[in-house]
């Protein structure tokens, strides 16, 4: 039941975060004069990018209960993980106003790993430091390989931690003290960074000489050896790549809101846009209007996404790329949406950069 609810849970909170992401990636398209309208659209774009993390951390504690964390793992070089987090935890570091320093070496340290997951594990680290110290604070992080091992290293002057909450710290809704103005999270951070960490066969260790002394937190993965040398390839012609075009795209959503704005996004990228808002008006307008893509939620009054997408394509549109645009991430909701005839599956609120590729990616499927 727990496992059911956090999924319904998360799809009512993915839901209007949609809107509002993509209202803001209206104004970044738009010139703001006013300096203090420009920091608002920040502020919201901040503060959406943070419901939506705790919204996923919501869910990750119900998938590390269940056993249900599974890795994508490949070759990496570990400075563009740690880069991609610094990215992610800056805007928070900033508005606390923190000074990071960045110690890096000098050759790349490869591993097999999950860039996503270990970004989520660093990015983690970085949040806590900015979180648990007052303004104006100092937060390092440094990599380093030491006897076949990557390490990794995020120090603060924070608070710190007590000697007897080091013990607990990684239990899942374990929390330290809070400064009076800290945002405090979930509990669950330390959990997750704990579990990731060990799906990657590494270790990860607090250190705190105590209240009010900082503290350190140290992640050792297992490193691959070193990429031999090999010599340049010759460069390709790049008259193969296909320009980006315009699509014909049909948006499918009960939200008006979150419709109407991805629709506007859509249109100010150059795109002729049809929009429905019942499972029933999708399947009409598609069969109309033959869409190149269509962005399909699952929810739907009457007829789900599920069921649109089977008459779509038994009408013959094989070609259309139909991916979902839903509040439901598990993986049998990926799986439902797979065997329905979906093309992917995407988690609101889906970032603009996210939506350009998959319209890249319907650019080359529809002119191949």
């Amino acid at each position: 039941r727990k496992d059911h609810f956090l999924a319904l849970l998360a799809h009512e909170l993915r839901n209007p975060l949609a809107p509002v992401s993509n209202a803001v990636a209206i104004m970044r398209r738009k010139a703001i004069a006013d300096s203090e309208l420009a920091w608002c659209r920040d502020v919201i774009e901040r503060q959406t990018s943070q419901l939506s993390r705790l919204v996923d951390d919501l869910l990750d504690v119900s998938r590390i209960t269940l056993g249900k964390i599974r890795l994508r793992k490949e070759p990496l070089d570990l400075s563009a993980v740690v880069a991609d987090a610094v990215e992610t935890s800056r805007p928070f570091i900033d508005a606390k106003g923190h000074q990071l320093t960045i110690t890096m070496p000098e050759k790349p340290i490869r591993l097999m790993g999950d860039a996503a997951r270990l970004t989520q594990v660093i990015a983690n680290l970085l949040n806590n430091a900015a979180r648990y110290q007052a303004p104006g604070g100092l937060i390092g992080v440094s990599l380093a390989e030491e006897d076949g091992h990557a390490r990794i290293a995020v120090r603060d002057r924070g608070i710190g931690i007590p000697p007897e909450s080091l013990v607990h710290l990684f239990e899942l809704f374990s929390q330290g003290e809070r400064e009076p103005d800290s945002q405090g999270g979930l509990g669950i951070g330390l959990s997750l960074v704990k579990t990731l960490v060990g799906l990657h066969g590494g270790t990860v260790t607090a250190f705190s000489a105590g209240p009010d002394t900082g503290s350190e937190f140290v992640v050792q993965l297992p490193a691959l050896p070193p990429e031999p040398v090999t010599p340049p390839e010759p460069a390709r012609e790049s008259g193969r790549e296909l320009p980006a075009r315009a699509l014909r795209i049909l948006v499918v959503d009960d939200s008006r809101d979150s419709a109407e704005s991805l629709a506007m996004l859509l249109r100010m990228a150059g795109h002729e846009v049809l929009v429905a808002h019942d499972g029933l008006q999708a399947v009409e307008l598609a069969t109309a209007e033959r869409p190149s893509v269509m962005l399909l939620d699952i929810g739907l009054p009457g007829m789900d996404g599920y069921e649109v997408c089977r008459r779509v394509r038994a009408q013959g549109m094989s070609d259309t790329l139909i991916v979902a645009m839903t509040g439901y991430g598990q993986e049998r909701d990926r799986q439902r949406s797979s065997e329905a005839g979906f093309n992917g599956h995407t988690v609101k609120p889906v970032e603009i950069d996210e939506i350009t590729r998959l319209l890249a990616t319907a650019s080359l499927h529809t002119a191949s």
